[in-house]
């Protein structure tokens, strides 16, 4: 029997969110979950599961009950032949990683940090760049072979108060991998004066621009580690907590969103935004609340550090940005934080009413609900 605990508090991983559940559950089999599931109904409470805790919004937070997936984190089943892996919904990717690595496998598309959950990067509509490619839900579908032949990868980053910007293309490659220790050191001695400044722009918001152009010299401007494994390319260590956004926008819209929020901030000069605005592309697909469903996406991340965990003023940045994406028809991604309400989102998705009904069938008495999903469903 699967025990719960009280007085649990959860916080996500930028310490943005938190809450403190009635019970708090860690399953380590599908029976237990579903122990917990009847425990719910019979005393007509909510739950929601946690993964890595990642998410960068309140979509994670309940007062009822909480089942974290930690425990049920094991790679099932590996067919090399098919090129396809069976694994339990909380298995971190940055546990699953190396665990392919040892049958010549890996994913072949992730997001940008691995301290997250198979279940969470489903489940929240996680993505990263190359319009042959979809988000990683898609990967679970029957072309998982087909995604895997491909090999074109392109994003760009701009950096705001700047004209820098950085286009990256990457590709599979059987070269073995090289590395340079001088640049490792430059790269994380760098990092700590980074926050260090931010901190002091906190106070001096002028310095933001020249800092952000001091980021993308640092980047850009060293010999970087290459690789034939996905993980040690698309992730990376966030050092900073911090505030995000990231829509999926119509991929003939970017030029337009772009332009217009760089041409805001212009005009505004006071507004500040930290470094980098991160454009990447995913093919659509038929999920029918995919960020990119039936049509190819552009995604615009946008981000605000919070140096020493301190917040810096990011509203008038963050109301800017929402205005332009929902102008070109932008969805938000659903793990990342955003204002959107029910009346939003029945506009931006074709089948919301669709996935609703199906929604309300499984779950008629709204037990999976939370603050954050009754903002989207009701």
């Amino acid at each position: 029997m699967v025990h719960g605990y009280k007085g649990v508090k959860f916080q996500n991983w930028a310490r943005t969110y938190g809450c403190c559940p009635e019970m708090y559950y860690q399953p380590t089999s599908v029976e237990e979950v579903r122990e917990v599931l009847a425990l719910a109904r019979q005393q007509n409470r909510r739950v929601k599961v946690v993964g890595g805790g990642h998410s960068p919004s309140d979509i994670a937070c309940t007062d009822g009950f909480m089942i974290h997936m930690g425990k049920m984190n094991r790679l099932l089943q590996v067919d090399t032949e098919k090129k396809q892996v069976t694994v339990e919904a909380g298995i971190l990717l940055a546990d699953l990683h190396p665990q392919l690595g040892k049958h010549g496998l890996a994913l072949s598309n992730l997001g940008a940090v691995s301290d997250v959950t198979a279940g969470g990067v489903i489940g929240s509509g996680t993505h990263n760049t190359g319009i042959k490619h979809g988000i990683l839900a898609t990967q679970v579908l029957n072309n998982l072979d087909s995604h895997l032949k491909k090999s074109e990868y392109f994003r760009f980053l701009w950096f705001p108060h700047s004209e820098n910007v950085s286009v990256i293309y990457q590709d599979h490659t059987n070269k073995p991998p090289s590395s340079s220790a001088n640049w490792f050191w430059d790269y994380a001695i760098g990092f700590y004066l980074l926050e260090f400044l931010l901190w002091i722009s906190s106070f001096l918001p002028g310095l933001v621009g020249w800092i952000n152009r001091f980021f993308f010299w640092l980047l850009f401007t060293r010999k970087k580690e290459s690789s034939n494994l996905s993980h040690k390319i698309f992730t990376y260590e966030c050092r900073f907590k911090q505030h995000v956004q990231d829509w999926a926008i119509p991929r003939e819209k970017t030029k337009e969103a772009l332009l217009e929020l760089k041409a805001m901030l212009e005009a505004h000069p006071k507004m500040v935004a930290h470094y980098p605005v991160e454009v990447r592309f995913t093919r659509g697909d038929d999920i029918l609340l995919s960020p990119c469903f039936q049509r190819d996406s552009c995604y615009m991340n946008i981000i605000m550090y919070r140096p020493y965990g301190k917040d810096v003023p990011r509203l008038d940045y963050w109301l800017t940005y929402e205005t332009i994406m929902k102008k070109v028809g932008g969805r938000p991604h659903w793990a990342k934080a955003h204002n959107c309400t029910r009346k939003d989102f029945e506009k931006m998705y074709p089948a919301f009413s669709k996935f609703c009904a199906i929604r309300e069938k499984l779950d008629p008495t709204g037990m999976f609900l939370n603050a954050y999903l009754e903002k989207v469903f009701y």
